[in-house]
């Protein structure tokens, strides 16, 4: 799945699912931040800073994942996995950034 088709995927989503889909996509972000920032040694962060990490980190972690795997059939558990790895290679990555 190239980008275009993520970002195409993501906007009719959320036309299709309304404002549960911004609460969903916020809960798995800042669940997947935290998890991550647990992970990660001196990654803990605010609520705000988990969502963002973790959906960005979910981008991260689709964009790997899709190339070995079919990540649009994973399901909520799934979606939650491919977050936390997103995140925590953001957070690694922004580790080694600041030192």
């Amino acid at each position: 799945m190239d980008m275009l088709a993520a970002t195409d995927f993501l906007a009719r989503f959320v036309d299709a699912h309304g404002a549960s889909a911004g609460s969903a996509t916020s809960s798995i972000g800042a669940l997947a931040g935290w998890i991550a920032g647990k992970l990660v040694k001196g990654g803990g962060s605010g609520i705000l800073m988990n969502i963002v990490i973790g959906v960005v980190g979910a981008l991260i972690g689709g964009f790997l994942l899709s190339f070995f795997l079919n990540t649009g059939a994973g399901g909520w558990w799934f979606t939650l996995f491919t977050a936390v790895l997103g995140s925590v290679i953001l957070l690694w990555i922004l580790s080694k950034v600041r030192k």
